[in-house]
């Protein structure tokens, strides 16, 4: 493909300005010439405030047109932009905007944040609607959750040149992994726009000239309702979302034609091989999934007949990037072996911001690791075991509590599940189980009997909860992602 073909959204939206954008959480609809007007206006009104390019500014944003107003206004000025999570308590939100120096922080009715002001209206008010001079690239600092400590801003250096240079050969790299391509597309926001990849597929639909359709949250049956009103020919989605799906009555399910979905991509955890050719089975063949981090970007990729064909992997690695397993001494590891993931890519570079040591330590040599355990299979296909941190030793066995969760998740008795390591002299670690049962389910003995029971055929014994206990619900973010650390420290605490 002529990558220069592929202008991006300011481009778009001079040459075709009644094509539609945006249609908000409302309903509301904006015009591709419409949102051009009001981004070029917040530019103005950044540079009015004294932003200057290389410098920052944040939004605690909840989902809607303020949120892709500010993406846009910043990536034609050089200017980093942190979407912040509007999840987070005032004194987290102040550690963020302390640690990127945020020089303008704007935010949502109810979102307050120190020295915010809300909305875009009054960053607009009075400025130009034309294009600013002096246009260059600006960047997204995402803050990474800080599951370990305090989150760090991910940067990376602004490129040079105008977004227009610059955005060809991203759309031509997503066309690539995920066989999305510029026309009448229509895109759906399922996820928080503060995290990296809904918000990066925000932006990709817009340079490839979508409609971008936004949700204020995730409710099955609203996806469903939306898919099938605005014939969504694509979305972003993360893998609880498809247990959800899954679990709605069959006659909701076949209420709704889904029949425009062409690409439905997932990420952000792994997903159970029943729940993925379930949500196929239902859906048809469109599930893209890659696997990365917000610090190596998309470092491998799989199509849906790929992946069909080796259910489980999550790909193979992406343009540009390159693999491999290696041991803790640092070993490259064969085909079959688990170890820790490496990658590279020559022309994806980062570091924590203000943190040097931390991002020495993610790297050995010009090799990062996104800190999970896989392997690789003889056609280099990449298979995830589970996060290092989570894993589970066990009478000297490594045990990975995904397979066994994704084992659980089968059982329709079983809305949500953890599985985590408890110190034991004798074993080392105990596997113990906890369970979010279904809507309508009695939890007790015998329930935990059949959920044994299930587990037989489907995984070795030696990895069998010793312990199941239920939960009224599981800790997961809004994006879906299951924090076991978490989990686990509620459960210690409680022994």
């Amino acid at each position: 493909m002529d990558v220069s073909a592929l202008p991006g959204f300011y481009a778009i939206a001079a040459a075709d300005p009644d094509r539609v954008a945006v249609i908000d959480v409302d309903e509301s609809v904006t015009t591709y010439g419409d949102l051009l007007a009001r981004v070029n206006q917040v530019s103005h009104g950044l540079r009015a405030r004294g932003v200057n390019r290389g410098e920052v500014v944040a939004g605690v944003l909840p989902n809607g047109i303020d949120a892709v107003v500010m993406h846009l206004a910043t990536s034609q000025i050089g200017v980093y932009y942190v979407p912040i999570n509007w999840h987070l308590t005032e004194s987290e939100v102040a550690y963020i905007l302390g640690d990127c120096d945020a020089k303008v922080v704007v935010t949502g009715p109810g979102h307050p944040a120190p020295g915010g002001e809300v909305g875009t209206a009054g960053l607009a008010a009075g400025q130009p609607s034309d294009a600013p001079a002096e246009r260059s690239s600006g960047g997204i600092m995402y803050y990474t959750s800080g599951t370990t400590g305090f989150p760090k801003g991910v940067q990376r250096p602004l490129p040079e040149g105008v977004p227009e240079d610059i955005v060809p050969l991203y759309t031509w790299f997503l066309g690539e992994v995920v066989d999305l391509r510029p026309g009448d597309g229509v895109h759906l926001v399922t996820s928080p726009m503060y995290h990296s990849a809904p918000s990066a597929h925000t932006m990709f639909a817009l340079h490839l000239g979508h409609t971008v359709v936004i949700t204020p949250r995730f409710e099955p049956e609203s996806i469903l309702e939306r898919v099938q009103r605005h014939r969504v020919t694509n979305a972003m989605m993360v893998p609880t979302m498809f247990h959800r799906m899954l679990q709605l009555p069959d006659e909701v399910k076949a209420a709704y034609d889904v029949s425009s979905l062409r690409q439905v991509i997932h990420t952000a955890a792994a997903c159970p091989v029943a729940v993925k050719q379930g949500i196929m089975d239902w859906w048809g063949p469109v599930l893209y999934e890659y696997y990365g981090s917000t610090e190596s970007t998309i470092a491998f990729a799989v199509k849906p007949h790929e992946w069909l064909a080796r259910p489980g992997t999550v790909g193979r690695p992406a343009p540009t990037f390159e693999a491999k397993i290696m041991d803790e001494a640092g070993m490259e590891l064969p085909p079959g072996e688990p170890g820790m993931i490496y990658v590279k890519s020559g022309i994806n570079s980062f570091q924590y911001r203000k943190d040097p040591a931390k991002t020495a330590a993610s790297m050995r040599g010009d090799w990062y690791a996104p800190g999970d355990i896989g392997f690789l299979d003889k056609d280099g296909y990449l298979f995830l075991c589970d996060r290092r941190t989570d894993l589970i030793v066990s009478g000297g066995v490594n045990i990975y509590p995904a397979e066994i969760e994704a084992a659980l998740l089968e059982h329709p008795a079983v809305a949500d599940v953890a599985v985590i390591g408890v110190p034991d002299e004798e074993w080392g670690h105990n596997v113990v189980a906890l369970i979010q049962p279904a809507e309508g389910v009695t939890p007790g003995p015998a329930l935990t009997a059949e959920l044994l029971e299930h587990c037989g055929p489907r995984i070795a014994r030696f990895k069998h909860p010793k312990v199941v206990e239920y939960r009224d619900r599981l800790p997961r973010t809004p994006t879906g992602k299951l924090s076991r650390s978490k989990v686990r420290q509620e459960y210690l605490g409680g022994l």
